[in-house]
């Protein structure tokens, strides 16, 4: 069992910055591959990026792909999504999750874990 506590979420303007965190507590940070997703208004749950166990692999969703960075520390049982260049379409709840399985997933369904959600809203 994993507990996960995203923050970091805001408001900022387009083209700003922010940068988000997820604290797990819990089971060995380092044995699960961690994910971001987010849910803006009226739209399903969609995948933004994924980190393997030891943070050497990453993967990334094609709209955020060269904005956004995802990064882990497993020594402070933390992810990180840092945000850049952001757009009004990056307004959503984000939510970190981990899984268990080896390998990472760009799929909800791939994840056992989630945490409860930040907001995170850009003004035009």
């Amino acid at each position: 069992q994993v507990q996960l506590v995203e923050s970091g979420g805001g408001l900022v303007q387009a083209g700003g910055s922010l940068s988000l965190s997820c604290a797990a507590s819990g089971r060995t940070f380092s044995s699960y591959a961690m994910g971001w997703f987010r849910q803006g208004p009226g739209k399903e749950r969609e995948f933004v990026a994924a980190v393997s166990r030891s943070g050497t692999i990453t993967y990334y969703a094609d709209s955020v792909k060269g904005r956004f960075a995802i990064s882990r520390d497993n020594a402070k049982n933390t992810a990180y999504l840092q945000m850049n260049s952001l757009k009004p379409e990056d307004t959503a709840i984000y939510y970190c999750a981990a899984r268990i399985a080896n390998g990472s997933s760009r799929s909800a369904l791939g994840y056992d874990y989630w945490g409860q959600g930040t907001q995170v809203t850009v003004s035009s």
